[in-house]
């Protein structure tokens, strides 16, 4: 049997991230996908699958190493019924897309799991102990901060991840069931108070199917939610005559095809959001952890919106003050091909500082994105249709785009947020402007 060395994928843009678990022993059989290490920095946890089946004979790593991109990890013996080098590398590159952030919501957020699990019944009087907290439980150190936050000990939180792992919503199952216990005892919610929504069972009406969220609409539904429930939403709409962009587009079109690119709108909306997100550098901006300074970011990378059939993805194009169209058309066409494919890096959707979600390829007239935070903006673009627009004399057909743009409200006001919204329709509908 061969020996294959395992070393640490793409991790992002991460120069070294710390090991926080190590998952497998020597001797233990793995099989693809099986998680082997989980890496932590201080923004993301990250579980390193195996690329390949077989039996581990070789551990270089331990809790609390350091490692990065391209490390030496382990030494599996693949096994006879493994597929062939081809094969090990496209399950490489998968292992890379598995890796999953979890970026901790800027304040604890309690949300009512699927199914809550069985939970060691705790006494609403019983005091915390929280020097104690975790001693004997298995769970990584973004977990135990969380508990630590909202006064939880472990070793009352039964852990449903793999090898008996407490995880986040382990924490938060617990905390579900004491609300609820102290809420039928008082009558009323408590603590966090966030009421559940009522469980039913639908299928006494008729019949149903269940299905498993995918992954990805899993880990976006936590983002969004945290994102909901922690950011005051305002949304602007407004709408810009883009007949003139439009026309430009298609006289551009037969030069674009001759360089293999495909020229779309949305190409001229990053360059008209770019030039107003300099205008107005509190949009390019986030808030800073306790909420008292706002970061404004001196570089504009743009994060975009993919519908892909795993759920949304959103990958960043960066440095889009420094490109042309014709150099943004491919770099679009390269990083929503990835995504649709489910080949993202961590690196390919890190960095953003603003984002646009594009409806207007599907139909709508307006809609509300969700912040994408820690980015205090995000526009949301709907469907251009030719409509009669009065010229002082006469009404004549114009191509006019409806758009949004929601806003984080601590960062901007009302004011803001409409000349900058304003700041973008000009810039489209006269691309000229953008060369002042």
């Amino acid at each position: 049997m061969a020996t294959q060395q395992i070393n640490i994928p793409d991790i992002g843009d991460f120069d070294s991230v710390e090991v926080i678990e190590v998952l497998v022993s020597e001797g233990d059989v793995v099989a693809i996908d099986d998680s082997l290490l989980t890496l932590e920095s201080d923004k993301a946890t990250m579980e390193i699958p195996s690329p390949v089946a077989g039996k581990i004979t070789k551990i270089s790593v331990s809790v609390g190493d350091d490692v990065a991109e391209g490390d030496y990890v382990f030494d599996i013996e693949v096994s006879a019924s493994a597929s062939d080098d081809d094969s090990a590398k496209e399950a490489t590159a998968e292992a890379t897309k598995e890796i999953t952030s979890e970026v901790a919501p800027p304040a604890p957020v309690v949300e009512a799991p699927k199914a809550a699990p069985a939970q060691t019944p705790v006494s609403n009087s019983k005091p915390v102990n929280a020097q104690s907290m975790g001693a004997a439980s298995h769970a990584s150190p973004s977990v135990r901060a969380f508990a630590r936050k909202l006064g939880v000990e472990l070793t009352q939180v039964t852990g449903t991840g793999p090898k008996g792992r407490v995880q986040q919503t382990d924490v938060e199952g617990l905390i579900k069931s004491v609300m609820q216990c102290s809420g039928s005892a008082s009558g009323a919610t408590s603590g966090a108070g966030i009421p559940p929504i009522a469980t039913i069972d639908f299928s006494k009406f008729g019949e149903t199917t269940t299905e498993a969220l995918g992954r990805i609409k899993k880990i976006s539904g936590k983002f969004l939610h945290a994102s909901w429930l922690n950011v005051p939403h305002v949304t602007q709409f407004d709408e810009c005559d883009i007949t003139e962009m439009d026309q430009f587009r298609k006289d551009q079109k037969a030069t674009a095809e001759k360089m293999g690119i495909k020229l779309t709108p949305l190409v001229f909306v990053m360059k008209a959001v770019v030039k107003a997100l300099q205008d107005f550098p509190s949009v390019n901006a986030s808030l800073s952890p306790d909420g008292q300074s706002i970061i404004k970011k001196q570089y504009y990378n743009i994060g975009i919106a993919v519908d892909t059939p795993n759920g949304l993805m959103v990958p960043v194009v960066k440095d889009v003050d420094k490109k042309g169209i014709y150099e943004l058309s491919r770099d679009l066409m390269e990083i929503s091909g990835k995504a649709r494919e489910g080949k993202l890096s961590a690196a390919d959707m890190s960095g953003g500082t603003f984002t646009i979600s594009s409806l207007g390829g599907i139909g709508g007239t307006q809609f509300t994105p969700i912040v994408n935070a820690p980015e205090v903006a995000i526009m949301g673009l709907s469907k251009a249709k030719m409509q009669p627009v009065w010229n002082g004399a006469e009404f004549i057909p114009r191509l006019v785009m409806p758009f949004s743009v929601s806003y984080d409200h601590r960062a901007l006001d009302g004011a803001e947020g409409v000349r900058f919204t304003t700041t973008v329709g000009r810039y489209l509908s006269d691309l000229r402007q953008l060369i002042l």
